[in-house]
């Protein structure tokens, strides 16, 4: 059993920076990769960045390299989203989300659990 819940989202203006974290209670994480996808109004779920537990390794879509940083806390049992240099089409819904395995790729497809969501805003 793998539970998801994520916290921090907002409102900001562009430029600013914002946390996301999902707190994340699974028997097993050193087997799992976690990641967040968000979903804009009207758009598809899209994936936004993953990180494997067991050596942190990542991955990020091309739309938010060098602007947002996906990280993990051990200690906390907890993944965040870091992000900064914020832009009005980054509003969406944010969700964290976990699959089995160690293999890097994440899509919706693969995505095994999902947290409930939390609203980014970004006005410009």
């Amino acid at each position: 059993q793998v539970q998801l819940g994520e916290s921090g989202g907002g409102l900001v203006q562009a430029g600013a920076s914002l946390r996301l974290t999902c707190t994340v209670s699974a028997r097993a994480p050193s087997t799992m990769v976690f990641g967040w996808f968000r979903q804009a109004p009207g758009k598809e779920r899209e994936f936004v960045a993953a990180i494997r537990w067991r050596d942190g390794g990542t991955d990020y879509a091309d739309s938010v390299k060098g602007r947002f940083t996906i990280s993990r806390d051990y200690a906390k049992d907890t993944m965040s989203l870091h992000l900064s240099s914020l832009k009005p089409e980054d509003t969406a819904v944010y969700y964290c989300a976990a699959k089995d395995g160690r293999m890097m790729t994440m899509s919706q497809g693969t995505v095994g659990y999902w947290g409930q969501g939390t609203q980014v805003t970004v006005s410009p």
